[in-house]
């Protein structure tokens, strides 16, 4: 029930239109069950004798009476089905909304699958509480209380006896109803399973190649789906069995009926008319008895489905704007880590980081891997939350921003990089408002071809081209035969991991951010094309906050300061002759890398 009160917020902003349909579900009925009637009457009054004007009245009053059922059973389904699709719609833009907010943690705690599942099988199964469900039970109940009155009118006692076989269906559907509901959720709980499995596999496809696993993986696959499988067949066993049963209980009523009911007819004590128009009342009642446990199947479900939706919805993001959160001046780039610790899942990662980073400097980060690099770069555009005060932005404390206002001041390139499966330029310009306005996605055409994603003023353009020579990337995509509006592949899988790089880097660039997070992102490219993006570089970095994480000392080396990391703390600092001077940890890296040009040169 609790479930069902945070899915009525929905149903608000079409109230009007629910309750339009459910009057035309009234009319619907109340024209329809009064077909019976007239069926009655006609028997009775041709019975007295038959006439030309009777012959044309009753059929051509009760095709129209079938007539205007059907029309408000079309307006019906129109307003409630509708409505259903539109309730979808607001339920769907709200799990996105909720996805999108949560923190790097949640995807790390949640498997992708299990996510498409939800917002696929079980919102589906959610919609049919509005369309379907409400139509059938409306008219169930509609029905019930039209027809029982016109009954008991024309017998009452032919009306209890019908009532004797009533325990029977109610006790049906409990029993039948509550293992429906058990039966689902575990159901959709294997559908999140079957759907992680697979996109995992797709995912890593080319990982199941190299190691010549697609066999092993086609028969875990099959375990899945079996059980799968078989968790439905359970399913389908109390689905199929509801329906029979309903029919059997609601058909001795009917034996009961008829066998008293002739007798009754016979002797005079009802009419032939009002015995027939009793059956067909019956009959109607029957099917919407039926109706009821088609409704109990979809509620079962629905409910199922509704609490696995809904606790995606009320799952708070970790990382949002706090209530001291207000517009703050544009940001400049002072950042300043004060006694910063931070703990991962309960290990600490960062240990007594104490470092100021003037506006404008390009401070560089190495160490060995796990020595906490990455973790730092994340706290800075909050992708984690670090503790309050102990991270800096123009001496502000950042959860003094909100969330937006610091991001789009920072041009961020992760190590892993991500492109959406669009055109390159639509990649180049993801985040760049006046440019990708149109949103990564849509400069495909519903046929497959590809269209121009971005307004093709000579600016915008140039803008985007600017990146990609700044990133290195220009030459490559010249290359291309769809040149910027060439299509990248899911994510990006048409590319090499350099070129994937740099299109990262160009992104990050045509932002032109305050601060310029680099963390790693050099790594998949030669020393030749480092070499030119570096130099490339300078005149950008200039007038910004640049932070550069590399395992390469060749990358870092014109830094105005290089952080040596270790163990989540930093062990050196200094310019890169200074730290030479140390003759440490710095040292003993850049030795190290210098003795191995050397070799593959000789090589």
């Amino acid at each position: 029930m609790e479930q069902l009160k945070k899915f009525a917020r929905y149903f608000r902003p079409y109230k009007g239109t629910i309750l339009l349909g459910i009057l035309c579900i009234l009319a619907s009925m109340s024209f329809g069950l009064f077909i019976p009637y007239m069926v009655g009457q006609a028997i009775d009054d041709l019975g007295a004798g038959v006439t030309r004007e009777k012959i044309i009245y009753y059929p051509l009053v009760i095709l129209g009476i079938s007539a205007m059922s059907g029309v408000f059973l079309f307006l019906q389904r129109r307003l409630l089905i509708n409505t259903s699709r539109h309730i979808e719609f607001d339920m769907r833009q709200d799990f996105y909304a909720s996805l999108v907010g949560q923190s790097m943690q949640y995807f790390h705690e949640t498997r992708v699958g299990d996510l498409m599942a939800r917002a696929t099988n079980d919102l589906a199964a959610i919609r049919q509480i509005v369309g379907p469900m409400i139509l059938y039970s409306f008219q169930a109940i509609f029905a019930l209380c039209i027809s029982l009155p016109i009954m008991l009118n024309i017998s009452v006692k032919l009306t209890l006896l019908l009532l004797i076989p009533m325990p029977l269906v109610t006790l049906t559907v409990k029993f039948l109803g509550e293992r429906i509901h058990k039966r689902f959720e575990k159901i959709q709980e294997y559908f999140s399973d079957i759907t992680a499995r697979a996109q995992e596999n797709l995912t890593g496809v080319r990982v199941i190649r190299a190691y010549a696993q697609e066999d092993a993986e086609i028969e875990q696959f099959q375990v899945l789906n079996r059980e799968y499988a078989s968790q439905n067949l359970k399913l389908v066993k109390y689905a199929a069995a509801m329906r029979p049963l309903l029919f059997f209980f609601i058909g001795l009523g009917f034996v009961i009926i008829v066998a008293v009911g002739v007798p009754m007819a016979v002797r005079s004590e009802i009419t032939a008319g009002d015995f027939t128009a009793f059956i067909l009342y019956l009959q109607r009642m029957i099917w919407y008895l039926i109706a009821l446990g088609y409704v109990v199947n979809l509620y079962q479900r629905g409910t199922a489905s509704l609490k696995r939706f809904n606790a995606i919805l009320e799952a708070e993001p970790a990382i949002k704007d706090d209530a001291v959160a207000h517009e703050q001046s544009p940001v400049q780039g002072n950042i300043e880590f004060r006694d910063l610790t931070f703990a991962y899942n309960g290990k600490p990662v960062l240990r007594d980081i104490d470092l100021k980073i003037d506006a404008g400097q390009t401070i560089a980060f190495v160490g060995k891997t796990g020595s906490g690099k990455s973790t730092l770069m994340s706290l800075v555009p909050r992708l984690l939350d670090a503790p309050d005060g102990s991270v800096l932005v123009d001496g502000r404390p950042l959860r003094e921003y909100p969330i937006a206002q610091l991001r789009q001041a920072i041009g961020f390139v992760p190590q892993e990089t991500f492109l959406f499966s669009d055109t390159l330029a639509a990649n180049i310009a993801f985040g760049v408002e006046e440019l990708g306005s149109k949103g990564v996605g849509e400069s495909v055409k519903s046929n497959g071809s590809p269209t121009p994603p971005l307004p093709h003023s000579s600016t915008s353009k140039m803008t985007v081209e600017s990146a990609a020579t700044i990133a290195g990337l220009a030459a490559d995509i010249e290359d291309f035969p769809g040149k910027y509006e060439q299509l990248v592949g899911e994510r990006g899988i048409t590319l090499s991991g350099g070129q994937k790089q740099r299109t990262a880097i160009a992104r990050a660039v045509m932002r032109d951010p305050r601060i310029l997070i680099l963390d790693d992102s050099l790594s998949a490219v030669d020393t030749y094309t480092e070499e030119t993006i570096l130099h490339n570089l300078r005149d950008v970095r200039e007038n910004r906050t640049t932070l550069i994480v590399s395992h390469r000392v060749s990358t870092i080396r014109d830094a105005d300061l290089i952080c040596v990391m270790a163990d989540g703390r930093i062990i050196e600092r200094g310019t890169h002759e200074e730290l030479l001077t140390l003759d440490g940890e710095y040292a003993d890296l850049y030795e190290r890398q210098r003795l191995e040009e050397e070799l593959e040169a000789t090589d």
